[in-house]
């Protein structure tokens, strides 16, 4: 499993950061490879389940989304299955009048789907569009 952590100051309070991320759709909007969030559901407990487009390597995957861990305003931890299998946790912590926000993302590449050559290209990828979800996020909140 390949493992991503990435964090970022945002000027925002930390209920606004944490509620436009919990919400799936808004996904879409952030996540370059991201292309389609459907059947979105919400859980008793906060979270939600989802299901999922994302382009890899310009390979379509498909998937679902379930929340296993909803804390509002501090933390949600996610589980991916079906065309990528992963496991995000996001935590969010007042800063300065902001919000620190850091994302923990640990991933398998589909390698039968894309190939053990393309393993490593995949990674580094995967660890610069990190960069680019909080750098949308972060554009989109201090608007």
């Amino acid at each position: 499993m390949a493992k991503v952590v990435k964090s970022v100051s945002i000027r925002a309070p930390v209920d606004q950061v944490f509620g436009y991320m919990s919400e799936p759709t808004n996904q879409v909007e952030i996540w370059p490879s991201i292309v389609e969030v459907s059947d979105v559901q919400r859980l008793p407990d906060g979270g939600y389940t989802h299901d999922w487009v994302y382009k890899m390597a310009g390979v379509r995957l498909k998937g679902s989304t379930r929340t296993l861990e909803f804390v509002p305003n501090q933390r949600f931890v996610e589980e991916t299955k079906g065309g990528l299998e992963s496991v995000l946790t996001w935590t969010f912590e007042p800063e300065d009048g902001g919000t620190r926000l850091t994302v923990a993302t640990e991933y398998k590449v589909p390698i039968p789907v894309l190939g053990r050559m393309a393993e490593a290209l995949i990674l580094k990828m995967n660890d610069q569009e990190g960069d680019l979800v909080l750098a949308n996020l972060k554009a989109r909140m201090e608007a």
